[in-house]
């Protein structure tokens, strides 16, 4: 509850938070929502101008702007969410494990994440998309395959620093279990830490997805998806140059969205980095 007060007193917050809900309650009832359907060819109507019938216009194939744009979050959004959802699960399960344990278990999930970090992750996506195949699910375990290293770095040594707290060493003296010290002490310190880390990299993710579709690597046409919009527009850039507005715009604002909410989240969560903004040392 501290912490929705905290948040609901930041505008920059506010807005951010609202405007995502907006747009995932859009996508979410793109059946809805959508005026026409997406995939509808009329090429008698392609590159009409924006009205009250087309919002935002047809693109090359007659198709309505506006209803693809609707629908393309639903892949966008949808598979983006999904990607950091098993990342997490992963990545902060095994950051978690290796964190608290240490020991052997903590130095054979490090080598292994120093392995995959050695990659570059963008080109470690597409070298395994290269291989599966081009499609959205192949994206997703791309991105969970060159991410969960990341995470389980970053999470274990958040839990690192719990683990040297006074209240979870007298727990341990105590004779409390692993999985209540875990649950009790280690879980709710460590969880604002990942819910901001998560945040923040979800636009970081909607490029990733964003760009393998506009590559021709991720959505297959004829599905709706933001980056393979801007794939179509691309083509009909100089003649038509407002047709990369709308996916454009839209990827930009949801990432911007993303990332101010992550820095709202963290001044939430830790009312102290806030504070020490404002002193000059």
């Amino acid at each position: 509850m501290r912490v929705w007060r905290r948040l609901r007193n930041d505008p920059a917050g506010m807005v951010c938070l609202c405007f995502l809900l907006a747009v995932a309650a859009l996508a979410l009832c793109a059946p809805l929502t959508a005026p026409w359907d997406p995939t509808a060819i009329d090429v008698r109507n392609k590159f009409a101008a924006w009205s009250l019938a087309h919002p935002l216009g047809t693109d090359q194939l007659g198709r309505d702007v506006l209803s693809r744009l609707i629908w393309g979050g639903r892949a966008t959004l949808g598979f983006s969410l999904l990607t950091m959802g098993i990342t997490l699960v992963i990545g902060s399960g095994l950051g978690i494990v290796a964190g608290f344990c240490r020991g052997k278990v903590d130095e054979t999930i490090m080598r292994f994440c120093d392995v995959m970090m050695s990659f570059p992750s963008e080109v470690l996506i597409l070298a395994i998309v290269g291989m599966l195949g081009p499609g959205l699910g192949n994206v997703v375990i791309a991105s969970v395959i060159a991410k969960w290293p990341w995470y389980s770095r970053m999470v274990r040594s958040v839990v690192m620093q719990y683990t040297d707290v006074n209240y979870v060493r007298f727990a341990r003296v105590a004779g409390c279990g692993m999985w209540h010290i875990f649950r009790r002490h280690l879980l709710p310190g460590a969880l604002g830490e990942i819910i901001v880390l998560a945040t923040l990299d979800t636009g970081a993710v909607i490029l990733s997805v964003s760009a393998l579709s506009f590559l021709g690597l991720g959505v297959q046409p004829p599905t709706a998806e933001w980056g393979a919009m801007l794939s179509d527009a691309k083509d009909i850039m100089s003649m038509y140059p407002q047709q990369m507005l709308p996916a454009g715009m839209t990827i930009l604002l949801v990432v911007a969205a993303f990332n101010f909410l992550g820095d709202s989240l963290r001044d939430a969560l830790d009312p102290a980095h806030t504070t020490l903004q404002g002193v000059s040392l």
